[in-house]
């Protein structure tokens, strides 16, 4: 007897050892195969409740150590809170509660996963610039960085994004890329990245077109949006309320955030990044922004450890992040 006739499954395939944040190739096996054991589930519980009610506490701490499941827990909640579905058309929700007994719980994830919402997912340390740049504002260069990629915007150079933010802002950005790709025969974003270098004349070529300005005034003006560019949490959180608004009135965005605890270490000012734009956030945002984080410590280790170097006051960050899944 051939063996493999007996499972549903194909047993002879290759098994991932690791399930990695960023990794979207075999979405629909891991969602189909997620065991939600008793530990997860007396978690998800909570965090459900809270997800559909609070609206000042938006931060859920999922520790636990190396191999615990915690990236897997992540990456599987990123996809069931998201309304979009699945490569195969069918959501997250409806693949997960096909094999989940508990009928409550099914329920409380139909009712949170029914909530229109997008996630943006990623490990922290892969999204980091750590060459240049103010260090102390690592977390929120890169919660910036993804925020531009959703929209569309440049990534990399945040100057670049903002001038793209306040065209698409007047409803002129698609049309001031017909106007670059029509004039130098390429297209914006493949020329973006090099704007400030060798792609300048272009790019003056394009504004002087389109706003019907001189070249030099383009490229005076994109040199300004440059020695001008500065980000701050709030104005971060400001864009956030501006494409939350833009998708309805009860939509939302989530943060799924990778590897914190690595990322911060015993950096306090790190710390403090986070725990002023989980704030920020909130209240901005009116609760419709949550931020996911994993880390190997628990947020009460975390800041006992960091409470013997310093005097700073995490109270914020503890009331913020409320939500505490820890997995052994």
């Amino acid at each position: 007897m051939n063996l493999s006739t007996l499972f549903a499954k194909p047993v002879d395939r290759p098994i991932e050892g690791v399930i990695k944040a960023d990794d979207r190739r075999h979405l629909e096996v891991e969602v189909e195969e997620f065991v939600i054991t008793a530990e997860i589930g007396r978690g998800l519980d909570t965090l459900l409740e809270r997800y559909q009610e609070e609206t000042s506490a938006n931060g859920v701490w999922i520790s636990g150590f190396f191999g615990s499941g915690k990236s897997h827990l992540l990456k599987i909640l990123s996809l069931l809170l998201d309304a979009t579905p699945m490569p195969s058309g069918k959501h997250a929700v409806d693949t997960i509660t096909e094999h989940l007994d508990d009928e409550i719980l099914s329920a409380s994830l139909k009712k949170a996963c029914s909530i229109p919402a997008q996630s943006i997912l990623f490990n922290i340390d892969q999204q980091a610039n750590h060459i240049g740049g103010d260090g102390n504002a690592a977390v929120l260069e890169v919660f910036v960085k993804v925020l531009n990629r959703l929209r569309g915007y440049d990534p990399m150079q945040g100057y670049i994004a903002e001038f793209e933010y306040h065209l698409d802002r007047d409803g002129q950005l698609q049309a001031f890329k017909d106007t670059y790709q029509d004039v130098n025969g390429r297209t914006w974003e493949n020329d973006r990245d090099a704007i400030g270098t060798i792609r300048k004349k272009a790019f003056g070529k394009a504004y002087s077109k389109h706003f019907d300005v001189s070249e030099e005034e383009g490229i005076k003006t994109i040199g300004e949006v440059r020695k001008d560019y500065t980000v701050s949490i709030e104005s971060f959180a400001e864009q956030v309320k501006t494409y939350i608004d833009s998708q309805g009135d009860d939509f939302r965005l989530n943060f799924f955030v990778d590897e914190v605890g690595q990322f911060i270490g015993e950096n306090t000012q790190l710390m403090l990044n986070l725990q002023t734009i989980a704030e920020t956030l909130s209240t901005i945002c009116d609760g419709r922004a949550w931020v996911f984080v994993t880390s190997q410590g628990d947020l009460d280790k975390v800041l006992g450890d960091m409470g013997g170097h310093t005097s700073q006051d995490f109270t914020k960050i503890q009331g913020r992040f409320k939500t505490r899944l820890t997995l052994t």
